[in-house]
């Protein structure tokens, strides 16, 4: 059953709060805890400006959120783990092994696609980035509604 459900990046401002945004939007009024958290954080930073600037186009405000460090606490708290890039799943995994069951890829319902990262990048990276994001968050819907 997939309650705790955690999203990772890098630095934890820019994809893997939109992520977690988005989803509790999608998700709000059922009893699920979604949060957000980075391999390499910027630790109690906001969310980066034209990423903020997506949601709230689309009605999600991120104003709240601050960058968290991945621990392997959290990890090991978590029930689904989902992350933007291939190369974050196996640092997921170094970290933690035990968690390796729980570790995806947000795209993985579209072959397992990854998710660039829009950071300094322009604001055409941003709106890529956010619209994969939706598509990914989205896709995950039927496996979390029915558990």
């Amino acid at each position: 059953m997939f309650k705790r459900i955690l999203f990772v990046c890098v630095g934890n401002i820019c994809r893997s709060p939109t992520a977690e945004y988005l989803l509790k939007r999608l998700l709000a009024g059922d009893d699920f805890d979604i949060s957000s958290a980075g391999l390499g954080a910027l630790v109690g930073y906001p969310m980066e400006p034209t990423a903020a600037e997506m949601l709230k186009a689309h009605g999600v405000d991120g104003s709240n959120h601050r960058g968290r460090q991945l621990t392997e606490n959290i990890l090991r708290q978590s029930d689904l783990i989902l992350a933007m890039e291939k190369s974050q799943t196996a640092s997921i995994i170094r970290m933690a092994p035990e968690v390796s069951g729980k570790v995806f890829m947000l795209g993985k319902w579209q072959s397992d696609v990854g998710i660039p990262d829009p950071f300094r990048q322009p604001h055409s990276a941003f709106d890529l980035a956010y619209r994969m994001i939706d598509k990914g968050v989205s896709s995950w819907l039927p496996y979390l509604k029915n558990h």
